[in-house]
């Protein structure tokens, strides 16, 4: 079954509604410039609120360095480091906790054409997923623009991604089975006016764990 990350959470309480309603992941924004960005202080209310049940807390990070990203992952009790800026694979030896890196790519498949992707696969020490989200210039994700599902299936054929990109309730579903990710992430899909809906993180979840796909290959 289709892992679900639920991204940009920055209230306990919708921590809890995604742990309760089967998520596997939630994603910490600790990029400064991001509306959905949490302190240290915030995002260990977060993880204490949601301590003891199986979620995963993945901590989001821009073009951060190492020693900054490794002592907020210490503080905070981070599981996993998603780098989401411009990083190069190369810092993933240098970060202390499993790593999804990023790519993204538009309808020509221009970024993975790229070698990105490859580059992200040869990491070392390998690389727990790789994010794969819309190519909206100059922006870091959170922006609701659908990926390229025909680039994001070929892509799945040939390893570990976490689909994002304008995912919502109404539409994971076709997208799970179009592409057949190992995960999917949602943020500004499951929002009402800007801030995380507890009702539409419910029905995200229980779309995407609904679709009997097997995941992408590993």
């Amino acid at each position: 079954m289709t892992l679900v990350k639920i991204c940009g959470i920055s209230d306990p309480r919708h921590a809890l509604a995604a742990a309760e309603t089967g998520a596997d992941m939630i994603g910490l924004n600790f990029y400064p410039e991001s509306r959905r960005y949490v302190s240290s202080e915030l995002a260990r209310e977060v993880r204490d609120a949601v301590e003891g049940t199986p979620l995963k807390i993945v901590g989001l990070f821009v073009n951060e360095k190492p020693d900054r990203i490794n002592r907020i992952a210490d503080e905070v009790g981070l599981d996993i480091i998603q780098l989401s800026g411009d990083e190069t694979p190369e810092i993933a030896a240098d970060i202390e906790r499993p790593v999804i890196g990023t790519i993204r790519v538009d309808s020509s498949g221009r970024s993975d054409e790229d070698g990105q992707f490859r580059r992200w696969q040869q990491a070392e020490p390998a690389l727990w997923a790789v994010l794969l989200d819309a190519h909206v210039p100059g922006m870091y994700g959170g922006t609701g623009t659908v990926a390229d599902w025909f680039v994001a299936a070929d892509i799945a054929r040939r390893g570990r991604i976490v689909l994002a990109g304008g995912l919502r309730s109404d539409n994971v579903a076709a997208a799970i089975r179009a592409v057949k990710p190992f995960a999917v992430d949602v943020s500004s899909g499951v929002e009402t006016n800007g801030a995380k809906d507890a009702d539409k993180i419910r029905a995200f979840i229980h779309a995407a764990k609904e679709t009997p796909i097997t995941a992408g290959t590993t």
